[in-house]
């Protein structure tokens, strides 16, 4: 296995992790806060979405990434947060999140294993030098939400899953 195919297995990892986590939510229950001032589930997913996209086009503008409902990434960055209202439907959240991280492992697989130490240029850069490291940190970002889903889920008295 090589750099490439290894970060390439870790975000198929949590692309497979992240519909597991609300595969038993509603509608409603994405928008459950464990605590008053925690996010809802339905915003960390788009934010999850909006991170690859966000970060992957800055540093490789020809990523044919879809197109992303109008207000998107307003509605699912800092001031989103705070609303319930206006968000989308589980199966909606699921197949964006599903094209775009499909989207985010082929842009992976198109480069070398020496482009992926190309120092990262945007506004990623405080979060990842690299190429390579950008691309692991978006899977890390998936995986610290669904951290977060886990405390949705005893909420709602959800079954444990890990």
């Amino acid at each position: 296995m090589n750099g490439r195919e290894a970060i390439q297995a870790a975000l198929e990892a949590t692309k497979g992790n992240l519909p597991v986590y609300v595969r038993d939510f509603s509608d409603a229950d994405l928008l459950v806060r464990p605590v008053p001032g925690a996010n809802h589930a339905a915003w960390q997913i788009g934010n999850v979405i909006t991170g690859d996209v966000f970060f992957i086009s800055q540093e490789l503008p020809d990523t044919p990434y879809p197109e992303l409902p109008k207000g998107f990434f307003e509605l699912h960055g800092s001031d989103g947060a705070k609303k319930d209202e206006g968000f989308l439907t589980k199966a909606e959240y699921l197949s964006l999140f599903e094209k775009v991280r499909t989207t985010t492992i082929a842009a992976v697989g198109k480069l070398t294993d020496a482009e992926l130490d190309r120092p990262v240029t945007g506004k990623g850069k405080v979060l990842a030098p690299t190429l390579g490291k950008l691309f692991i940190m978006l899977s890390n970002h998936t995986l610290m939400h669904a951290g977060q889903f886990t405390v949705i889920r005893r909420k709602l008295g959800k079954p444990v899953l890990f």
